[in-house]
This record gives structure tokens, sequence and C-alpha cells, in this order.
């Protein structure tokens, strides 16, 4: 019987979706099957409903970001009008009802609980009986706001007497949200520089945490960055006029400067995520903020006030900057009130925007005590490992192995974001390949700073004492000095010889340069390692509640009976190696001994030597795709096989069929795939897309460092 959790926020403004989608994430990560529940939807203010037309947020986010499809809430007034006229047992009927729906899939429940409002007093008795008849532990969410830790006790005193019953309290821990936040003045917008100090330790202050009588789950401190806007959210909930748009839909508003100084005392304004807010009359800050852009700056957008536009000659000068992506508004209102509008914008999440929901949810998982949680619970982890835990594993695995990574494309924006990120959270050591000024320069016009002690190696300064090594490397093929240094001028090839020497544990390179530039120089210098046969690929598909391994689906075009069994192993130990279980199919038209001709006959031929030489896996084959990942197509087709409608490891006959077969998941069920990652070389390298987003790019570093641990530990073996 599933267990719930129901969710109470102790004041308005709590963040309370934040906080359920949060622990959502956090119990899944750690391998829990964990579902979500919300009983009642409440009114919509006007701008959420502008973002959301009209769906509740909570659902739609859970909708939008896992495999669930909770059912709708009641709305709150329909319950209110059962209330009011003495219907409230069958209220808690319906409530009951739709919560099995939910319950009966998972192991625990998370039940997102009602807002307080002052307007509707009713709302706190009503999540009291919706707690008891679910028969929920309850866990109270708080914003401390300016509290002292006296007053924060008392508050949390009052809001748990409402749910304690004599025997036996429900309440069994508090999520203290937005910790830090500074007071809202309602003339400013708030900037992302409005982080202050925490004066209060609760953990230590308050009497409730003291004498151990709550739990303290998570201290969530206040992120001005999730509060961070689009443009075109801006646009949509003001209704702005678009002058030209640029990449109104990507950029992001940090800060908001409301700008009518000279240029002087203007240009430390001008930084990335920067909404530039000035009378349209004013050309010279409108030409000051062109060059910004041109100059690199990502700045989030320019606003034109006072329905006044600069005149077309100075429209015309800076028509260069609005092809950097430059986004450019109207406003009718005067500084002053397009200034007060913008500060007074909704904090809701609009459901278009995945990228601003996903790190609202990071935000508060990476906070909560899981291991608390899991032990008062007493759950158990799922077999599956589904998309939060893969990531979560992936990052503890690389943190654990402490590789260092060379990136060649040292100063392409993307990489040296994902390089200070990587640093931050410990996944890997990586080392930039680049000019250090250049580097700092990208850095710097992306409004990030450096770590001091990340690695950036100047390549002009290395490059001569990788010649004499790489001409013995390649004097086989009769490769010269003079050769060998022109070969060295290309950054890829530089750090490919790093990691051939045991200087470094892996590369990762493709955000600018192709396949084959990443690829050819790690198969000429670092090769394959002595168990391996053939160099190939996976990609870790994160279907909606698992993730399973697809393989070869980036480099052999038609391998051999003997080259397909290795790589079905190989396929195997890098779903080992990354938590994933394998069982392995290897995937043909045909299943079992239904069917004959070559290509099936290749098939069944490399599932005999894949067995004969790893008897220990789990693998079956030839298994058509539905025999092997539906299990009542399994055991139809395949009654008697162990791997038959549960297959993690996908193998595919040829390059034709696996490329055809991911692309078509991969865009038809819109599933997140990570890789290719290569497999088979003695030393880790990886190739991006050259589309990739940054965390794709961190990612695939973690990647590499899990791979270069399995190597190290090979080797070792």
């Amino acid at each position: 019987m599933a267990k719930s959790l129901f969710i109470a926020p102790t004041s308005m403004d709590s963040g309370l979706t934040s906080v359920c989608l949060g622990l959502l994430r956090a119990l899944e990560r750690v391998g829990v099957s964990v579902g979500f529940y919300k009983p009642f939807r409440q009114t919509v203010h006007q701008a959420e409903a502008v973002h959301n037309e009209g769906q509740d947020s909570s659902v739609a986010f859970v909708r939008a970001s896992s495999h669930m499809n909770p059912p709708d809430p009641l709305p709150l007034k329909q319950a209110q009008q059962q209330l009011n006229r003495g219907k409230s047992d069958e209220l808690m009927e319906t409530v009951v009802g739709e919560y099995q729906k939910v319950a009966r899939e998972f192991d625990v429940v998370i039940i997102e609980g009602l807002v307080p409002d002052r307007t509707e007093a009713y709302i706190a008795r009503l999540n009291v009986e919706v707690a008891r008849n679910l028969g929920s532990e309850v866990i109270l969410v708080s914003t401390p706001g300016h509290q002292t830790a006296q007053q924060l006790d008392e508050e949390l005193d009052f809001s748990a007497r409402l749910f304690a019953d004599p025997s036996d309290p429900d309440v069994i821990g508090i999520i203290l949200n937005k910790v830090g936040e500074p007071e809202k003045s309602g003339l400013e917008p708030r900037s992302s520089d409005d982080q202050g100090p925490v004066s209060v330790k609760y953990r230590t202050e308050c009497r409730v945490f003291r004498e151990e009588r709550f739990r303290l789950i998570a201290e969530i401190p206040w992120q001005p960055e999730l509060l961070a806007p689009r443009i075109s959210d801006i646009v949509r909930e003001l209704k702005l006029p678009v002058l030209s748009e640029g990449q109104m839909n990507a950029r992001r508003v940090q800060r908001v400067s409301v700008c009518a100084r000279s240029i002087r005392n203007m240009t430390e304004t001008l930084r990335p995520g920067t909404l530039m807010v000035t009378p349209g009359d004013r050309e010279d800050i409108i030409v000051t903020t062109a060059l910004a852009a041109l100059n690199g700056v990502p700045l989030a957008g320019l606003m034109l006030t006072g329905g006044l536009l600069p005149d077309q000659r100075v429209i015309d000068l800076c028509h260069s900057a609005l092809q950097t992506g430059l986004p450019v508004l109207g406003s009718d209102a005067n500084t002053y009130e397009s200034a007060h509008m913008l500060a007074n914008l909704s904090n809701a999440i609009p459901v278009d925007d995945p990228a601003r929901i996903e790190k609202a949810m990071e935000a508060v998982a990476t906070r909560i005590d899981t291991d608390w949680l899991q032990q008062h619970l007493r759950v158990e982890r799922q077999s599956r490992l589904s998309p939060p835990a893969f990531r979560y594993q992936l990052s503890e695995r690389a943190r654990a192995a402490a590789k260092r990574i060379v990136l060649p494309e040292g100063n392409e924006p993307r990489t040296v974001q994902a390089a200070i990120i990587c640093h931050q959270r410990k996944l890997a050591r990586c080392a930039l390949i680049g000019k250090p000024d250049e580097i700092r320069r990208v850095a710097g016009s992306q409004d990030l700073e450096l770590p001091e002690d990340i690695e950036i190696i100047d390549p002009a300064e290395v490059r001569e004492r990788y010649i004499a090594p790489m001409v013995e490397l390649r004097k086989h093929k009769g490769l010269t000095s003079d050769m060998a240094e022109a070969m060295l001028e290309d950054n890829v090839v530089l750090g490919t010889m790093m990691v051939a020497l045991d200087e470094a544990d892996g590369l990762v390179s493709g955000a600018v340069h192709t396949t084959a530039n990443t690829v050819r120089p790690a198969l000429q210098l670092i090769k394959t390692h002595d168990h391996a046969k053939v160099v190939s690929s996976v990609f870790f598909m994160l279907l909606p509640q698992q993730v399973v391994v697809y393989g070869d689906c980036a480099i052999n075009p038609d391998p051999t009976a003997e080259e397909l069994a290795d790589i079905a192993i190989q396929s195997a130990e890098s779903a080992e190696a990354f938590g994933i279980e394998p069982r392995v199919a290897m995937i043909s038209y045909s299943t079992g001994e239904s069917g004959s001709g070559q290509d099936v006959d290749k098939v069944r031929e490399a599932t005999r030597l894949a067995r004969e030489r790893r008897p220990d896996l789990l693998l079956d084959g030839p298994l058509q795709y539905d025999a092997a990942a539906i299990e009542s197509v399994g055991k139809s087709k395949a009654p008697d096989s162990k791997v038959a409608g549960k297959a993690t490891v996908f193998v595919f006959p040829d390059l034709n069929t696996g490329n055809t077969t991911y692309k078509a998941v991969q865009r038809s069920a819109n599933v997140v795939s990570i890789g290719p990652m290569l497999q088979g070389l003695r030393k880790p390298v990886n190739d991006l897309s050259r589309g990739a987003l940054v965390e794709d790019i961190v990612f695939t570093i973690a990647l590499t460092a899990v791979q270069a641990r399995q190597v190290e530990n090979a080797t070792r073996g």
C-alpha cells in the first residue's frame, strides 16, 4: 500500500508548487517509486492564467517533466459548494477515489495541499481533513522571511497543532523555503545580485528543531535566478509591443537597469541578463546598448518607454546589433511606470518554460534529506533506473571518479560555461585548451567568473613537446616532425595526444567540430583497448519510466557477427558502469527461430558468440523490438526468455536500423538522449552534437569521467 506525504504551507507565497515538485524529484532520483496528487485547484491569479492558459500549474508541470498523468484537481469553488451543502463526506469520497488512482501505481505519493488565503478561512480545515482521510503524514512548508527563531517556532507550533492528534502527531518534518529572501519594495525589480546573508541559524536556534520535535528536512535558500523570466514571458504578461523579436524566447531577465545616465556612468550596468529600460528618445543609451551587444554581451533585452522611438538613422546604425539576437520592446508607459510594472511581475513559472521548471525542481531536490525520508518511509529503490535517478547517479559516480578531462574547444562559450559548472559540482577536473586571455574574455562576456584553480592550457606553450611522441606513435604511417607539428595546430589533436600519453583521463569535443574531427585522432592515436574488436557507440535513452541503452547507433555501418557480439558486450559493460542492470536484447526483424535470412542469421550468430564470451550476461536474441521492450509481447513471443519484455540494452544489427530507431524514438516520443558515448577505445573520447546545450556538455563530461574510471578498473583487473 502506498504511503503518502501531505505538503502543507504555513503561509501564502511559500513556493509550495516548487517544493512539491522538488520533493518528487528528490525521491525519484534516489530510485523511489513516487507519484503526485493535487486534490483541489485554487483560484488562479490573472498573470498565472495568462501564462498557463487556464491549466493547473502543478499538474501541468508534473505531466511535462515526467511520465506521470495525475488526475485533474477539483475546482476549490466546487469543493466549497459541497461543504456548504453539508456534503463533506461525498467530497472526501471523491478525493479518496482520485487519490487511489495514483496510489495503486506508486510506493509513495506526494500530495499538494492548499495555500492559506485570508478570504477563504476554511482552507486550513480542508487541508487537515484531506490529510486525515488519506492517512497522510504531513510536511509543513514555511518561508521564514525576517522572523526570529522564536517567531518561527510559534508559527510552526500553531500550524502543527492543526494536524496533531493527541496519540499520533501527523507532522513529521519541516521544509524551510526561500531562506534569506530580501524584502520586496514594490518599486524596484529584484536583481540576481540581491542575495543577502542569513542571520538566523534555524537548525540550532529554533526550539522545535533543537529538541527534535520536527525533522528539518531541508533549508532551501532564496535563489533570485529562479525568478528570471524570459523576455517573451514579460511580453505575454504585460502585453507589450515587440519592436524586434530577437531571441526573446531564450533570453532571461536577471536584473533590470532603469537608465537615463551618461554613457560613462552606465557601462557597469551592461551585463549579461540585464534588461535595459530607457526612454525611446535616449539615442545615446540605445547606441551604447547596441555596441555592448555587438561586443558579445548577451543582454536580456532593451525596453523603450514613453511610446517613443529613435530616429530611423539610429535604428539603421543599430541593425547589426539586432542580428545578435537582442530583443527590443516598446512601452507606452513612462519609464517610472514601466519599471513599476516590471517590479510586480508574477513569480509564476509558465508551463511552456521547462528549463525554469527543471531548475526550480533541482534547486529544491538537491537540498532534501532523502536519506532520512527514505529510512522514515521504509521504501526500497526501484529495480528500473528512472531518468532523474540516472542523472543523479551519473553525477555521484563522476564525483567519485575525480578525473581530468581535456576540452579542446576551450574558447567556445557553452564549453566554458560547462567547465565552470563541472568545477563547481566537482564532476571532473576540466582542462580548457585555448589562449587564456581569450577564454577569460569569453567567460567575462557571459558574466561568468572563472575559478582561479580551473586549468587553462595555452596550446602555443605546450605544442612542441608533443611532436616527438606523436611521430613515435605514427612512425609506421610515415609521419614526420613537420607533419606532426602541422597536425598539432588542431587543438583536438593536441588534446588527444594528452589522453594518449595518459596526461588526461578523457576528452570531450564536438561543440564546433564535426564527429570526424573528434573521432579520427582518437582512432589514430589512442586506439582500441586489448579486449575490443571494434570501436562502437551507445546512446542513453531517457524514456519516461526508465533509462535504456541503444547501441550501435553512430559508428559501424554493417558490423559482422563477431563485431556485433563485441558491441553487445561493450554496451552491457557501459550500462553496468552507469548503474543500469544489463539485460541485453539482440534486435532483429524476427524473434527466436521464427525467421531466416542473412540478416537474422547474423544476429543469431552474434548472440551465440556473445554468450560464449560472456556466459554471465543476461543476453538473448534475435528479438523483435516489441518483444524485447514490452512485457506482454515478450511473454507471447518468447515465453522462456529472461530478457524479453525486460530489456535494458538494445543492440541493433546495423547503423541504418540503430540510427533510425534512436532518432524516431527521440523525436516522436520527445525523449532526451545522452550520447553518442564511444566505447572500445583505450581511453575515453566523446563527441558532442554541434547544437548541444550547456547541460548536455556537462553530462557528457560526467559520462567521460565515469568511463575513465571504468577503463582504469578494467586495466587493473
